[in-house]
């Protein structure tokens, strides 16, 4: 499948999107903000040039917002059901897709646990086989 088209999509399907691989990166993030834009313990994201990505419907529903203070961190959900949706980054080179929006399974796994230092302290390694970095 690693030639093959994923396709993904919001909760409410009004944001639908594909991408092909292969990917620039494809990791898990421990940092606070990551943290506080999934409401969860880490976010997975995989990232692609950005002609590698393409809107299939509802890019008027995308709401973006860029932290001020943050060179290139932002966030994008779907502005009907507010699902994280894929962005673009601020020097319009990658798409950043948040892993649980596809609806197909890739054919790669996540390669790294990035900013491990910051996971809180209950976070256990369940994947031992990734590097840790920061």
């Amino acid at each position: 499948m690693a030639d093959d088209v994923l396709h993904g999509s919001c909760l409410c399907k009004g944001v639908t999107f594909e991408v092909n691989p292969p990917f620039m990166r494809f990791a898990h993030c421990y940092c606070s903000r990551c943290r506080k834009a999934t409401g969860g313990l880490r976010s997975t994201n995989i990232a692609v040039p950005v002609a590698q990505f393409s809107w299939k419907s509802g890019e008027e529903l995308v709401s973006r917002y860029d932290m001020p203070e943050a060179r290139s961190f932002g966030v994008t959900i779907c502005s009907r059901c507010n699902c994280p949706v894929p962005r673009i980054t601020r020097d319009g080179e990658r798409a950043v897709i948040p892993s649980g929006t596809l609806d197909d399974e890739p054919s790669t796994r996540p390669g790294e646990h990035r900013y491990w230092s910051s996971r809180v302290g209950w976070v256990e390694i369940d994947e031992s086989n990734l590097p840790c970095s920061d």
